[in-house]
């Protein structure tokens, strides 16, 4: 069931993430998913490193959306998105 609810949340949080980047034209169901479950994990990792902790739901969401919209932006700079 957890993994159920990963793939819904991040197709959600990466659905969200190209939508910011404008880049939802170009990613389909599975680039969401996919952007938004690494993005996450991109983003709670980097906040950790800064000694950030997402303390509410709320905030959690936060750093996974910028999470993703950072994968974006580096994918954007090596060329994978125009």
């Amino acid at each position: 069931m957890s993994w159920i609810i990963t793939i819904i949340v991040g197709g959600i949080i990466g659905w969200l993430a190209s939508i910011i980047m404008k880049t939802n034209a170009q990613m389909g169901l599975i680039g969401n998913v996919l952007v938004g479950i690494v993005g996450s994990s991109l983003g709670f990792w980097v906040a950790g490193l800064l000694g950030l902790s997402a303390s509410s739901p709320v905030a959690g969401w936060i750093v996974a959306v910028i999470g993703a919209v950072l994968l974006i932006f580096l994918l954007k700079a090596i060329g994978v998105f125009k």
